[in-house]
């Protein structure tokens, strides 16, 4: 059950980049400046030489480092290209609340205790007519007090909050279609039982829909319980740079790979269309119950429709504290990736031919860095063995690429909080490096491994 100690994040305006900020000039020259040092370190060999020259006395073909030296060349080109997208990358401007479409907010829960009451209490405190506002709770066969908090929680708004409690627990994809079928509103909203919105999000999350081209609108996830320990305070880093450096470069394109389940907003005819097949989803013989989110983003996205996120639209979630359920999180996570990856190969095709191909080339380089790595890694061991110096060198190289690669986090806030983002790159590469491979392995498994 999750647990909650911390009053809810006061609604602060959110501050926006702007391509004339004053402010936002020194921090594009300090990215500038990291990479051209990377750019500098790699056409000099200061990384690579040592390694092929040991490799090259130990007898291994060039076949076997030379593609690893190409990958980190491809890599930087598409860490600039990224960039350069995300520098541009403006939020679409919000909905005015006279003229905001009806809309429809899903929660589903399942053992969450008391932390439901204040996702919902969050929800029904947004800046959206309630008129035009519906809200609905799915209690998906919980065990403990759930129930209780909904009912109370829904008792303090009236007849605002339309409750649902499943019999037994069929899984969170099961009690979002229950909520959708139930729906009302041209626009639908998922929002997780461990997190709070932020009072303008709703308003934000619908500015996008007013063109037809969009199906799906991801909202900017933050980390709720970001004081509660160094885990929670590197996943801040962390989020930050995955949720809002990737999604916004993605965004520039029309093609977010994923809305996230915390905050999410799609069109209601397209998830009428993919919900059946969304519902019943297979991989490998074997029914898929998690990665819900990734799943429909890919299923709207196949219907033609235009995937994007919305930077002003900001949900404050809970996250593990823990070593072993942060495992079990990016365990879920991985799956989820390796099963959609899958299927976005044919939905790229989909997609117009400018969007087609931006995708294609950052799916590339993306996933190729799992062979290689493995591959790269595999060589600096059998250089290390004689040269020990050579762990030293790739230390520093790590702490180098994730320094720069954390820069960007500073756009978002600016904090000595940076430095949780380095230490993330070392924490993963020692800590974390078995999940993608485990999950690779055990692809298949339907367990939700949240509780």
């Amino acid at each position: 059950m999750a647990t909650f100690n911390e009053p809810l994040p006061r609604a602060t305006p959110i501050p926006q980049p702007s391509a004339a900020a004053s402010p936002d000039l020194p921090l594009k020259v300090l990215i500038v400046l990291g990479l051209a040092v990377l750019a500098l370190v790699s056409l000099k060999d200061r990384i690579f030489s040592p390694v092929v020259t040991l490799a090259q006395s130990h007898g291994i073909s060039a076949t076997l480092y030379r593609p690893s030296i190409l990958w980190f060349c491809m890599g930087f080109l598409l860490l600039v290209f990224r960039t350069l997208l995300w520098l541009v990358y403006r939020p679409h401007p919000p909905i005015a609340p006279d003229c905001a479409p009806s809309m429809t907010v899903v929660i589903p829960a399942y053992n969450e205790g008391v932390m439901v009451a204040h996702a919902i209490d969050s929800v029904a405190s947004a800046y959206y007519d309630p008129a035009r506002l519906e809200i609905i709770v799915i209690d998906d066969g919980s065990t403990d007090d759930t129930w209780l908090h909904i009912q109370r929680a829904a008792a303090r708004h009236g007849d605002r909050i339309r409750t649902v409690r499943l019999r037994e627990n069929s899984g969170k994809r099961a009690a979002l279609a229950a909520g959708f079928r139930l729906a009302t509103g041209e626009i639908l909203v998922t929002v997780d039982s461990d997190s709070v919105i932020d009072p303008h999000a709703l308003l934000a999350l619908a500015g996008p829909f007013s063109s037809p081209r969009v199906g799906a609108v991801a909202g900017k996830v933050q980390v709720y319980n970001r004081a509660a320990g160094i885990i929670p305070r590197m996943l801040h880093v962390r989020f930050t740079l995955a949720f809002d450096f990737l999604r916004a470069y993605q965004s520039t394109f029309g093609t977010v790979y994923c809305s996230p389940g915390a905050l999410s907003a799609y069109r209601a005819s397209a998830v009428m269309r993919v919900l059946d097949a969304w519902l019943q989803q297979r991989f490998l013989g074997a029914d898929v119950t998690t990665g819900e989110d990734r799943a429909l983003t890919n299923d709207v996205m196949r219907l033609g429709y235009d995937s994007l996120y919305q930077r002003d639209a900001v949900v404050f979630t809970l996250v593990p504290t823990g070593y072993f359920k942060l495992c079990r999180m990016f365990l879920r996570w991985d799956r989820s990736y390796i099963r959609e990856e899958v299927r976005f190969a044919a939905v790229v095709w989909k997609r117009p031919p400018l969007a087609r191909f931006l995708a294609l080339f950052d799916q590339l380089i993306t996933n190729l860095r799992f062979p290689v790595m493995s591959l790269t890694l595999l060589l600096f061991a059998l250089a290390v063995f004689d040269d020990p110096l050579l762990l030293l060198r790739m230390l520093v190289s790590i702490g180098l690429i994730s320094l720069v690669y954390s820069l960007y986090y500073l756009r978002s806030e600016r904090s000595f909080n940076i430095v949780y983002g380095v230490v993330f790159e070392y924490f993963s590469f020692f800590a974390l490096f078995w999940v993608f491979p485990w999950a690779l392995l055990t692809v298949r498994a339907k367990g939700w491994l949240t509780r």
